[in-house]
């Protein structure tokens, strides 16, 4: 075993504003039209957030005012909103994938959670900060080969050196962790300028957060803003559904899932299991993007929460 590292940012840091501002308008859409089909992308800073896309549905969505909710009354919103492509729609429309991709998905027995320790330590110590000073910031955890901690990094807007490590020592000792335990607690200098108002934020630059963590492989595309006709979502939710069930069939140390789709094509290209190294094509599931929209209900508004601290191990329907 190597060492392994993975990091957590709050839902406050500027990149997680996007992704819930994304995601909370898809919910907005499908609150009113279930058949809504979104492409909400987010980029925001320094007092200025602008959001662009294709949607096309019946609903009347305020978007400005979806904004204001999560980034503030004091924000300027800029909005530049088409309707899908007929091109793409016309492949969607017949039960075609939204786009070509490739999709991942893992489980592995390492946590209650089915995910990577070093992803879920991160985490939960960025919630247990983030419960108690509720700002822009990010954590990150080492673990050495021999599953002790190695080194943990807490950086918090807002938070002094001292009360943070107070609360990184919190944490260490309700988790039981040992280890060198090296803490870099606000490594720069304490800080008080976050979110928009020190950097910009953009949709989807948080792929690995909200995935599994540095360890595994991802397809390569973004969730938020996504409505589950675009299978870089819907797809990649079943192949952990599809990872979670295998493991727990076959009583796996770990299970890795590859689904390839082509745009406006119904069935996978590829449907690959890998049980423990050892691969074979997965059966039994409708891999359709109808199969997967209609066995996870998917048009539903769920995935501002997602947004928060990633799309796996937080309870969800496809981690079941």
């Amino acid at each position: 075993m190597f060492y392994r590292t993975a990091e957590s940012v709050s839902p406050k840091h500027p990149d997680k504003l996007c992704d819930r501002i994304s995601d909370a308008i898809l919910d907005a859409y499908f609150e009113q039209d279930p058949d809504a089909r979104v492409a909400a992308e987010t980029c925001g800073g320094h007092g200025v957030v602008f959001v662009t896309g294709e949607i096309t549905s019946t609903a009347d969505v305020d978007i400005p005012a979806i904004v204001h909710r999560i980034a503030g009354d004091d924000v300027e919103v800029h909005t530049k909103v088409v309707k899908q492509s007929p091109e793409i729609a016309q492949g969607v429309d017949t039960g075609g994938a939204g786009d070509q991709g490739i999709m991942i998905g893992y489980a592995c027995d390492e946590t209650p959670e089915l995910l990577p320790r070093e992803v879920v330590l991160s985490r939960r110590l960025n919630q247990y900060i983030y419960e108690k000073h509720p700002y822009d910031g990010k954590t990150q955890i080492t673990i050495a080969p021999d599953n002790s901690i190695d080194s943990i990094v807490a950086s918090f807007q807002n938070v002094s050196h001292d009360e943070l490590e107070k609360l990184v020592r919190e944490f260490i000792e309700k988790e039981g962790l040992t280890g060198k335990l090296e803490l870099h607690i606000n490594p720069a200098g304490d800080w008080n300028q976050g979110g928009f108002d020190a950097d910009t934020g953009l949709t989807g630059r948080k792929l690995i957060v909200d995935n599994y963590g540095p360890r595994v492989a991802i397809g390569g595309g973004c969730y938020s803003g996504k409505d589950p006709s675009k299978v870089d979502r819907s797809a990649a939710y079943m192949a952990r559904r599809v990872a979670v069930d295998y493991l727990r069939e076959r009583k796996a140390h770990e299970v890795l899932v590859r689904l390839a789709y082509a745009i406006g094509y119904a069935e996978p290209l590829e449907k690959t299991v890998i049980i423990d190294g050892k691969p074979e094509e997965i059966e039994g599931y409708d891999l359709t993007p109808r199969g997967i929209i209609k066995f996870l209900d998917l048009k539903r508004p769920i995935y501002e929460k997602t947004a928060e601290y990633g799309h796996y191990g937080n309870g969800f329907d496809w981690d079941k």
